[in-house]
């Protein structure tokens, strides 16, 4: 992710014509799942899995500066009622899955296009999945945690498109002791996370425009969009985005 934050930076897919990004769970397919509080709207509000995931989906995107001007979202609520843990049933009245259609802008030319969002904890095969994938003229990119040592990469030149593998090893944002020709698993994701917090803290600035914490102002950016959603589901209207 970082690797592709940098060539959204360096301007290297040309003009953007597609992005795509979310994060999947698969564990509420199971009926037998015992409910908790993300799954009850007088705890986790009205946005459902939207509040649970979705500022993993967006922080790519906000951090690059696409901002969305509308949205079309169709949201579900699959499992309507688990067990409460205690030998009865109860609603589960949150939503269990999103996907927002959303256009958005490029700051660096002024081009639309679309972003399509997508939210789940139903998403069967998918254990802890974040993935991104962006389209351009000049470059692809895409990537998931699935699978997650390897950048699939096209880059057009004018002859033939084909994507390929590249190993990205250790690389991570807050350098370590560890070295390149390695790789990076979840344990190093986490302290990457503390590394982030406490350099800002002690600083007040990141080593590059995709390596920090997210920030009350993309927060916001995400219950604007989130709000919209919602407004969208229930009138199966594409609705606007407010702008920041």
């Amino acid at each position: 992710m970082q690797r592709m934050g940098g060539m959204v930076e360096g301007r290297a897919f040309g003009r953007i014509l597609e992005a795509n990004t979310g994060f999947l769970h698969s564990s509420d397919l199971d009926p037998a799942k015992p409910i908790n509080w993300k799954r009850m709207v007088e705890f986790n509000g009205d946005y459902g899995v939207m509040g649970d995931l979705g500022m993993h989906a967006c922080h790519i995107p906000f951090r690059a500066g696409w901002h969305a001007l509308n949205v079309r979202a169709v949201l579900t609520n699959i499992v309507a009622q688990r067990p409460d843990g205690k030998g009865a049933m109860v609603p589960c009245n949150t939503w269990d899955n999103a996907t927002l259609l959303c256009e958005v802008v490029d700051p660096a030319d002024g081009f639309h296009f679309p972003w399509v969002l997508k939210t789940q904890r139903i998403a069967p095969g998918q254990k802890d999945t974040w993935y991104a994938e962006i389209l351009g003229t000049k470059a692809c990119a895409r990537w998931t945690s699935a699978n997650p040592n390897v950048l699939q990469l096209l880059e057009y030149t004018g002859g033939e498109q084909s994507y390929r593998a590249v190993e990205t090893g250790y690389n991570p944002a807050y350098q370590t002791i560890t070295g390149a020709n390695f790789e990076f698993g979840f344990t190093d994701a986490i302290l990457q996370m503390w590394a982030a917090f406490l350099h800002e803290l002690a600083t007040g600035t990141t080593p590059a425009k995709f390596a920090g914490c997210a920030t009350p102002a993309e927060a916001q950016l995400s219950h604007r969009l989130f709000t919209a959603a919602l407004e969208s589901a229930a009138t199966g209207t594409t609705c606007p985005v407010p702008a920041p």
